[in-house]
């Protein structure tokens, strides 16, 4: 059977993402023989001597000239936050596929743009939303749909840090602030826990002494919906006693860790005595009271470089080359956009 040929791409933007994420990840060893970077554009000269050293790949000094190339398949858009829509909406037209970097769009108006490109073009149109294949998320989802834990009622999702920011992530101007730049992946994380529905959108976003700029650095979001758990997500840069990632409550148990480990303990239902409510007064005043057959179990994440990543590449190579179903689709990425929209409706910080 012939060697199938890699997915040329062309990435925009070689920064932190661009070139620690993106890059790194089509030079992991599973992941390499599927992709070619084959074009690159980047504000800053330097950086594309580096990227042309490493990959052999040619240079343009614009987007514009990036997209003209013929052999380009896939552009990887890793530009600022508020540059991803016009880039994207850029490719689809000139008939590439796209991978566009978190957040999708900083408007919910450039989201709905942007999905009907993709909708005209026939392109793909997929996002950098790689917590999904997380170990540890796709773990706890495991564990969830088990039942061990029984009905979950509440997640907390936090990413906790105590740091001082004054980089252009901290500036509104350029779509910065903690909601685009990673509560955008805790959203995402929540709207897989919840379903397909829109939950009910209650936040706060506060903007601290710690960091530069005029964006948010504390963000909590809180979302509802009949039937299905309420999702607590925290994202700041002002919690000096971090609380671990994943904090699941279920009626028969519960879950809590972080990226690299987790523990959770529960009880067989099956093995306790059925109660019923009872008005008599309890022996000496006392609360109910009861020893549970607790059993608990830990899970510690294998050692995979860039995991996530490359779930996130592997998938969409499957999608590209062998018809699969897009793992990661702009439909629901689009929801992501649509609870930020909403905070941001809430918040002073956004308000005219």
């Amino acid at each position: 059977m012939p060697q199938e040929s890699p997915i040329k791409v062309g990435i925009i933007g070689l920064g932190r993402a661009g070139w620690g994420l993106h890059a790194v990840t089509m030079q992991q060893p599973v992941v390499a023989p599927k992709y070619k970077v084959v074009a690159v554009t980047d504000p800053i000269t330097q950086r594309m001597e580096e990227a042309q050293a490493t990959f052999g790949c040619r240079t343009y000094g614009s987007v514009e000239a990036l997209l003209a190339d013929k052999e380009v398949e896939l552009v990887v858009v890793a530009s600022l936050n508020d540059q991803h829509a016009a880039h994207s909406i850029a490719a689809l037209k000139a008939g590439k596929d796209v991978l566009c970097e978190k957040p999708m769009a900083t408007s919910l108006a450039d989201a709905d743009a942007m999905l009907a490109t993709a909708k005209q073009t026939g392109r793909i149109l997929t996002f950098d939303h790689c917590g999904r294949f997380e170990p540890a998320f796709q773990k706890v989802r495991e564990i969830i749909a088990s039942g061990v834990l029984g009905e979950v009622i509440l997640i907390h999702l936090n990413s906790h840090s105590f740091r001082r920011r004054w980089d252009w992530q901290t500036l509104k101007q350029f779509g910065g602030g903690e909601m685009n730049n990673n509560a955008s992946h805790s959203v995402d994380e929540a709207l897989q826990f919840m379903g397909d529905i829109m939950p009910k959108v209650t936040c706060d976003l506060r903007r601290t002494p710690l960091c530069a700029g005029d964006a948010e650095d504390h963000v909590k979001i809180v979302l509802t919906a009949p039937g299905v758990p309420t999702v607590d997500i925290e994202v700041s840069n002002s919690v000096a006693m971090r609380e671990p990632h994943f904090q699941i409550s279920g009626t028969y148990g519960g879950l809590s860790g972080g990226h690299d480990q987790l523990q959770w303990r529960y009880f067989d239902p099956t093995k306790v005595v059925e109660r019923t409510a009872d008005p008599k007064p309890t022996p000496d005043r006392s609360y109910n009271h009861e020893d549970l057959p607790w059993q608990e179990e830990s899970w510690t994440a294998p050692k995979l470089p860039m995991a996530s990543y490359v779930g996130v590449y592997l998938s969409l190579y499957e999608t590209m080359r062998h018809g699969a179903p897009l793992a990661i689709t702009p439909e629901s990425v689009h929801r992501v956009i649509a609870v930020l929209e909403e905070c941001r409706r809430q918040s002073s910080l956004y308000s005219a």
